[in-house]
């Protein structure tokens, strides 16, 4: 699939950092992609978080993307750090 605008949403903004959330069908792999979020390239600065639900459809993931370039409009993240782990109650 392809990034999706009206599914990246701002958190918080402070001291020229912002924190986002996304939410998509793509797996982390797919939104982990060199240039998946380039028409968003505006908007995202080096160092930016994005908080991810990745695989909505499916086996969902969740994490933290930090964008890791962002140079000549092409936009890449570092990999997904995971967020939770298993549940054993």
């Amino acid at each position: 699939m392809a990034y999706t605008p009206k599914n990246l949403s701002v958190i918080g903004y402070a001291n020229g950092f912002t924190l986002w959330h996304y939410a998509t069908p793509d797996s982390a792999a797919s939104v982990d992609t060199t240039g998946y979020f380039n028409t968003a390239a505006d908007m995202l600065r080096v160092g930016d978080f994005i908080f991810a639900n990745c695989a909505t459809g499916g086996a969902a993931t969740h994490g933290i993307f930090v964008v890791a370039s962002n140079a000549g409009g092409t936009v890449d993240l570092a990999d997904l750090t995971p967020f939770g782990g298993s549940d054993t109650d």
